[in-house]
């Protein structure tokens, strides 16, 4: 059984339709690329699912419950951890700080000041960020926001990971480093991925399965090597027809 299951999604702002019939399954411990052109409705999925947008029509079921309409609070206890494309740390606490205050409220569960201790910092190793209780936020660089807004949804213990454009503002490098981590994330955690990115080259080595939108809506569920062979994805992306 699948344990994200999206169908028929649909949203509309004021008349304008975002997306229109949405529809894919996630498997349990996949990672699925979601990617798509500028403006294809790929962060508006990612906000319904998270509980950002209430969606105007379809469904989401997450293990087997409806989620679709739920308040993000209650979509991250349900076990849905996300990242945003723009980190936001609170720059008034330290890094640990930060990272155990998502462990803290981040669970449909009492935690213990001990236990969100431990759960940031073992975030923080996962992603490879210090774990010194008197390091602040000030000069950290995108890369190292990035995984801090990574670690902080893990504080969360998510089955199912949405990751939102991990790689946009890093070097080849950091993109690379980030990719590899998301893979060890899968391997160690068991923890399922969806990943919504726009930079393709890396993203296509990582991931199991690709979802294309376009415009609002699916046009492409497969590999990744069908997809950079699928003559509809290739106009898509290259903006021109694609030739025979």
């Amino acid at each position: 059984m699948a344990l994200l299951k999206v169908q028929g999604l649909t949203k509309t702002f004021n008349g304008f339709t975002a997306i229109k019939n949405v529809s894919f399954e996630v498997a349990e411990g996949e990672i699925l690329g979601l990617i798509g052109p500028n403006g294809s409705g790929k962060s508006t999925t990612f906000n319904c699912i998270a509980g950002m947008y209430v969606p105007t029509a379809g469904s989401i079921v997450f293990d087997g419950q409806e989620i679709a309409g739920l308040p993000a609070n209650r979509i991250c206890h349900a076990g849905i951890g996300r990242t945003y494309q723009i980190p936001r740390p609170f720059h008034n606490l330290t890094i640990l700080e930060n990272v155990a205050l998502s462990a803290w409220f981040g669970q449909n569960r009492t935690v213990s000041r001990e236990e969100c201790w431990r759960l940031a910092t073992e975030a923080l190793e996962m992603v490879g960020l210090p774990t010194d209780p008197r390091l602040t936020t000030e000069g950290l660089g995108a890369a190292a926001l990035k995984k801090l807004e990574l670690a902080r949804a893990l504080a969360t213990q998510p089955r199912l990971l949405l990751a939102d454009e991990s790689l946009n503002g890093l070097d080849h490098n950091e993109m690379e480093q980030a990719a590899e981590m998301l893979q060890r994330i899968r391997k160690e955690k068991g923890i399922t991925i969806v990943w919504v990115e726009h930079i393709m080259g890396v993203l296509m080595r990582v991931v199991d399965r690709v979802v294309v939108l376009d415009h609002g809506e699916v046009i492409f569920d497969g590999s990744p090597e069908a997809a950079q062979n699928d003559r509809r994805v290739i106009e898509v992306y290259l903006g021109t027809e694609a030739t025979a």
